[in-house]
């Protein structure tokens, strides 16, 4: 039946089979909140390396909007995957520069995907939709042809706004979020810029005892004069006391751990150099029978394969670390950085990782790393999260659901989606469509960076936002999903 619908689909616009672009002007939004674009359907035959179709909306429901396609494929081999993108133009509008997202789908006979989960519109001003199959793409795999049957424009509330710990005085960067008890910590960095090694940058730590709501005067953790020093990472000890990792770049470059129970002393309880050199250790978890476990990655921004990441191991709560190398030798776009990893029982542990480089394909994905044997031996592949411009991710398990949260920069939009672990495990292109939970500067790499944390029944999440001068650290409380 689905294979008869679609070759009369192409016999009614068979133009398409020739021409790689549709114009459609005829649609009609319908008054109900849910608003279907086109119901007749476009051919994307899967010859061409693009294919597109264009529609014009003249009405739209609102300022914030939420962008769907209905797409069936005859014949879909599971084990395939093909690539949509969404292009949005409104002449007339506020100028800025576009960014557009490669969504790379597993396909199934039939599928809902969200091609734009936040888009902020001018409803006075039409809108023009380009929607393109990207078969050029170099993780497509499909070579079936595909009907576009409808695109839905739902709109959508902006999310409430961000709460203030430290105001934008200077470049105040980097945070991470932890509890102590019924406490919220948040200890940052700040200094003149997006720099790390200047002599003046420090760290610093609030706390608030209202769920986030207010934040006590300002802490200083550490601020050597021969070098910088920026937060990168955090956890808790077997005493449910927390730990800061502090990276001290300079001449004499090395990481420092920090433990504090009141958020407001700080001890440094160990000093250490491995090697290779981590540019960063990152959150700190427990493996059970193994002990307090980070990521770590090393190497440098370039073209060349001298990066690797692996793990440190500490037995005895934080004082002495073991490292140990799990790939070495790898390129910059194969190279995963910034890690959040939590433990899911069993000797099972899930990371997820940022992708560095700026392709413009479905490989700017972040990669998901696994571990069936408490951190021993891990295996890497990418999801199908392509939204990501050196998004740093951020995992919390909450009874027994993933949420991963991540800025996506250049959008201002700070993500979320969650997940069954037992279904994405194994099967990282099937990370559940994202959901926009909060909103910062567009202003590239002067926003982002979100740590999060469990809080009671709500998730606190942590980030940075603002210009090249001044940036503010601030937070978003959000309620877990029922």
């Amino acid at each position: 039946m689905l294979l008869k619908r679609i070759i009369q689909l192409t016999v009614l616009l068979g133009c398409f089979t020739a021409v790689p672009e549709v114009c459609c002007k005829d649609l009609v939004l319908s008054p109900a909140d849910f608003h279907p674009v086109r119901r007749s359907g476009v051919i994307f035959p899967g010859k061409q390396p693009l294919e597109a179709v264009t529609a014009s909306v003249p009405k739209l429901p609102g300022r914030y909007l939420r962008i769907e396609a209905e797409i069936e494929v005859p014949q879909a081999r599971p084990d395939s995957c093909d690539v949509y993108r969404l292009r949005i133009e409104q002449p007339g509008g506020p100028a800025r520069e576009p960014i557009t997202v490669p969504i790379l789908s597993p396909v199934k006979p039939h599928r809902i995907l969200v091609l734009e989960p936040f888009y902020e519109a001018d409803p006075a001003l039409p809108m023009t939709l380009r929607i393109e199959r990207e078969n050029g793409d170099p993780r497509n795999t499909c070579r079936e042809s595909s009907a576009l049957l409808s695109v839905r424009i739902i709109p959508m509330r902006k999310p409430d706004d961000n709460i203030t710990v430290q105001p934008a005085h200077s470049y105040n960067s980097w945070p991470f979020i932890q509890t102590i008890g019924n406490k919220l910590v948040c200890a940052y960095s700040r200094g003149s810029a997006h720099t790390i090694d200047e002599p003046a940058r420090g760290v610093y730590a609030r706390t608030s005892a209202d769920g986030g709501k207010t934040w006590t005067e300002e802490t200083l953790i550490s601020n050597e004069p021969d070098g910088g020093e920026v937060t990168i990472g955090k956890g808790t000890d077997s005493h449910g006391a927390m730990l800061v990792w502090v990276r001290c770049a300079g001449k004499n470059w090395h990481h420092d751990l920090y433990r504090t129970e009141d958020g407001v002393r700080f001890n440094r309880i160990a000093r250490i150099k491995p090697d290779p050199m981590p540019i960063q250790i990152t959150d700190i978890f427990t493996v059970p029978g193994v002990g307090l476990m980070s990521l770590w990655f090393s190497g440098s921004y370039r073209n060349t394969p001298n990066n690797a990441w692996g793990t440190l191991v500490s037995t005895d709560d934080g004082k002495t670390w073991k490292q140990t190398v799990i790939e070495s030798g790898l390129s910059k776009t194969e190279w995963p950085t910034e890690q959040s990893a939590v433990y899911l029982g069993g000797g099972r542990i899930l990371a997820i990782a940022r992708v560095e480089g700026g392709a413009k394909d479905s490989t700017r994905a972040l990669f998901q790393l696994e571990s069936e044997d408490s951190g021993k031996t891990w295996k890497r592949t990418r999801t199908n999260i392509t939204d990501v411009l050196e998004s740093t991710p951020s995992l919390i398990l909450d009874r027994g659901r993933l949420y991963l949260y991540y800025f996506q920069r250049g959008t201002g939009q700070l993500k979320c989606r969650v997940a069954d672990p037992d279904l994405i495990r194994k099967n990282p292109l099937c990370w559940p469509a994202p959901e926009v939970v909060a909103l910062g500067s567009r202003e590239w790499h002067h926003a982002g960076n979100v740590n999060s944390v469990l809080y009671g029944n709500n998730h606190c999440l942590a980030f940075y936002s603002g210009n090249r001068k001044d940036t503010a650290v601030v937070v978003k409380m959000v309620p877990a999903k029922p």
